[in-house]
């Protein structure tokens, strides 16, 4: 599976972006897919993930309530909706694919991962 992330830009705080990935390769219906950030100097953590069916999604605290994670199987594409942004959102965003429905939170259980793209939220 090749992954591709997009939609990352520069937006003042209270601002909104909508992250895309794509697939290719192979179909994502059945994988579970997850955002994970990582700002500099700092660890990457998790964000955000969506299981296969797309009936369970788990949120970071830091984001739950302004972020909203979707995927469209047909479309083999995978959204973040990010509104309210705040400058601690500042990273680069990176989606990741797994064959699991377990770990949704842990990098490590993701076999597939895309190249990032850069969110910068000025105040």
């Amino acid at each position: 599976v090749q992954l591709q992330a997009s939609g990352g830009g520069l937006v003042q705080a209270g601002g909104s972006l909508r992250l895309s990935c794509a697939a290719s390769g192979r179909s994502l219906g059945r994988y579970t897919m997850g955002w994970f950030r990582q700002a500099p100097g700092k660890e990457r953590e998790f964000v955000s993930a969506i299981i296969w069916s797309g009936l369970k999604t788990d949120y970071a605290n830091s984001v739950k309530g302004r972020f909203t994670i979707s995927r469209d199987n047909a479309e083999n594409t995978v959204y973040l909706q990010m509104n309210s942004l705040k400058p601690e959102d500042t990273a680069i965003y990176y989606c990741a694919a797994n064959l699991y429905e377990s770990g949704l939170r842990v990098a490590s259980e993701y076999e597939y991962w895309g190249e990032g793209t850069q969110v910068t939220v000025s105040s």
